[in-house]
């Protein structure tokens, strides 16, 4: 049988080549500094390739390394999977998971969501971490992730989930005239001014299409970086803006004094949200978080989220 290197002598290195200190790696991995440096040295003479370089400023992978490193990451994921896929549905869900998150879905749905998933997987560590769609697609990519939550759908060589369709709410200013009236048609539309997000946000490719729809005219000359800001900008006249239900249950109160939805004839505005994974992940935690999160949307949210079949 082929002397093969040893998952401890992939892991080792992983951390290594992640963390750029042979310190921290070691620190990481439970280990002392010289463990870590003879697992190195046996990894790299069974390979026959100098992996690292040290430097002042920390390690380096030498092109041999970059390669290695790709390759074991994917092989420890692989393992990682296969135990999970068996021990799971007898233990629960352990470990740790790096969680993305969009930060027009993150802060409002996930509070509701951690307590009942920490009661039910007491050894499971969720490291979360929000950014931009773009953003979360190309760590999920890279590895950085493991699963993302976002608004689909969703480019690349990915598995989605579909969770639940959120409607987008009509806001505008208190002495908006639509305010006023308090129900808008699409009609009412035609010509109006609407802000938005950056472009690095899928909301704003809904937004741009529904003013295309509409009539209407996006605002480019000043986007929100958060939904925060576009409702800042909503209520100091600057336009109208369609903001996720969920924030608005968060964030706007029916005595707000900037702000108020106006609700609109026809069909509501909807926008999918699921989970994402890549395709070559066979882990049973995304289902079943998947599941977790469509209970709390039917439980907590009834009414305002409308939850996927399947």
């Amino acid at each position: 049988m082929t002397d093969l290197p040893s998952i401890r002598q992939l892991e080792y290195f992983v951390a290594l080549a992640e963390t750029g200190s042979f310190t921290r790696a070691a620190e990481q991995c439970g280990i002392s500094q010289p463990s870590l440096s003879v697992q190195l040295a046996g990894l790299e003479k069974r390979l026959g390739q100098r992996l690292v370089e040290r430097g002042r400023s920390g390690v380096t992978l030498t092109p041999a390394g970059r390669e290695v490193h790709e390759r074991a990451r994917a092989v420890i994921e692989s393992l990682t999977n296969l135990v999970n896929r068996f021990d799971a549905p007898r233990t629960g869900l352990a470990g740790t998971i790096r969680f993305g998150a969009s930060g027009t879905l993150g802060p409002y749905l996930l509070p509701h969501v951690i307590a009942r998933l920490h009661a039910l997987h007491p050894d499971l560590r969720l490291y979360i971490r929000e950014a931009p769609p773009d953003e979360l697609t190309r760590g999920l990519a890279n590895g950085d992730f493991d699963m993302i939550l976002l608004q689909l759908p969703v480019r690349g060589d990915f598995r989605p989930i579909r969770l639940f369709r959120e409607p987008l709410e009509l806001v505008t200013a208190r002495d908006h005239p639509l305010a006023a009236r308090g129900i808008a048609t699409r009609a009412d539309l035609r010509d109006a001014t609407v802000l938005s997000l950056g472009p690095a946000y899928s909301l704003r490719q809904q937004v741009a299409e529904l003013c295309e729809v509409l009539g209407a005219r996006l605002r480019t000359d000043y986007e929100g970086t958060s939904l925060d800001a576009i409702r800042l900008m909503a209520g100091m006249g600057m336009g109208v803006a369609f903001l996720p239900a969920l924030y608005v249950r968060s964030e706007i109160g029916a005595t707000d004094k900037d702000v108020c939805v106006v609700p609109m004839e026809g069909a509501r505005i909807l926008r999918s949200a699921g989970l994402v994974t890549r395709v070559a992940s066979e882990d049973e935690a995304a289902p079943r978080i998947a599941r977790l999160i469509q209970t709390v949307a039917r439980e907590v949210f009834a009414g305002t989220l409308f939850v996927d079949p399947g």
